[in-house]
C-alpha cells in the first residue's frame, strides 16, 4: 500500500473528521455499484478503504507518523529508539586509539540471552516479530431505509460462513464504515478485522431530510374537505386530516424518522396531495352547482 495519507488525499495532519471526509467522498466516487465496468475503480476502491482502516486505528497511525512503521504496519527500523552498535546506552564509542567499549548501564544478561536464543524483557523472542494478524475482511451491506430508521438489527454472513445479527448504530448513514474485530480472515496471529461500509437504499416513497423522513400522501377530495385519519405507509399509524386541508399541506408524526447520533429520533414530515379522479362527471356536475368567493392567487399578484 503506498502512503495513506496520499491515497486518501490528506496532509499528514489532518484530524479524523477531515480523514472520514475525504474516505466517503472516495467511497462514494468509486462504488463498486456504480462503476461495474471499470475494474481499476474497484481497485482503487480496497486501497481507499485500506488507507482508511489503517488511519482510522489511532496506535497505527501514530507509529506511522513517528516514523516507527511502514505503510504496511511492518517496522522500519528494528532498533529504533537507541542502537547497540553506538551512540547508545553502553556499546562501541569512538576512544583517543580507536574504539572503546564501555560497559555503562549495559545489561548483560539481555544481550547473552538474546545471542543464546533467550528472552528478551517483553518475553518475546529476541529479534523476532510477533506474527502477523490475517488481513481484514471488506463486505458492504444494503439496508433498507425503514429499516436504517428503526435500526432493525441485520443479518451478515462472514467469511468462516456463519451468520451473525448485527446491530445498527445511532446516526446511521449511507457511507459509515463498522468494524467487527477478529471477524476478518485467519491468519498466524490471530484473524483480522470484518469492516462492514453500509448502504441505505433509497425508497419508493420515503426520502431523508436529516434525521427526519418525508413522504407526499395522495388523498381523496372527500378526505381534504372532510378531514379524518387515513393510515400512512409505515407501520399501524393513523394520521388524523384536518378538515379542509388544501395540497402541499404538512403534517407531522413525532419519532417516526431516522435516529440520530444523541439517541433521539427525527419525525416523519407527511405533505398531502389532493388526488382528483379524471373526467368524473359527478364531480363536475357538483362543481357547476357550486361557487368559491374565495380569490386565492391575489397575493401572488395574478
Amino acid at each position: 500500500m503506498a502512503d495513506p495519507y496520499s491515497i486518501l488525499g490528506v496532509a499528514k495532519g489532518a484530524s479524523e473528521a477531515d480523514i472520514k471526509k475525504a474516505y466517503r467522498k472516495l467511497a462514494k466516487e468509486l462504488h463498486p455499484d456504480t462503476n461495474r465496468d471499470k475494474p481499476k475503480a474497484t481497485e482503487r476502491f480496497a486501497r481507499v478503504t485500506a488507507a482508511y482502516d489503517f488511519l482510522s486505528d489511532k496506535d497505527k497511525r501514530a507509529q506511522f507518523d513517528r516514523g516507527e512503521i511502514d505503510e504496511n504496519g511492518q517496522p522500519r527500523n528494528p532498533f529504533a529508539g537507541g542502537s547497540p552498535f553506538g551512540g547508545g546506552r553502553g556499546g562501541f564509542r569512538p576512544g583517543p586509539g580507536g574504539a572503546e567499549f564501555s560497559t555503562d548501564s549495559m545489561d548483560f544478561g539481555d544481550v547473552f540471552d538474546g545471542l543464546f536464543g533467550g528472552r528478551g524483557r517483553g518475553g518475546a523472542p529476541f529479534g523476532r516479530q510477533a506474527p502477523p494478524k490475517g488481513a481484514n475482511a471488506a463486505f458492504r451491506l444494503t439496508v433498507s431505509l425503514p429499516d436504517a430508521a428503526t435500526l432493525a438489527p441485520q443479518r451478515v454472513t462472514l467469511t468462516d460462513g456463519k451468520t451473525i445479527e448485527l446491530k445498527l448504530p445511532q446516526g446511521l448513514e449511507s457511507g459509515m464504515q463498522m468494524k467487527l474485530a477478529g471477524k476478518g480472515h485467519a491468519g498466524p496471529g490471530g484473524s483480522g478485522d470484518a469492516l462492514i461500509t453500509i448502504d441505505i437504499a433509497p425508497h419508493p416513497y420515503f426520502t431523508r431530510d436529516g434525521d427526519h423522513i418525508r413522504i407526499d400522501l395522495p388523498i381523496t377530495l372527500v378526505e381534504a374537505v372532510k378531514g379524518g385519519p387515513v393510515k400512512v405507509v409505515e407501520g399501524p399509524v393513523m394520521l388524523n386530516i384536518p378538515k379542509g386541508s388544501s395540497s402541499g399541506k404538512t403534517l407531522r408524526l413525532k419519532g417516526r424518522g431516522f435516529t440520530g447520533k444523541g439517541g433521539i429520533r427525527g419525525d416523519q414530515l407527511v405533505t398531502l396531495v389532493v388526488d382528483l379522479p379524471a373526467a368524473d362527471a359527478a364531480l363536475e356536475a357538483f362543481v357547476d352547482g357550486w361557487q368559491d368567493s374565495r380569490t386565492p392567487r391575489d397575493k401572488l399578484g395574478v
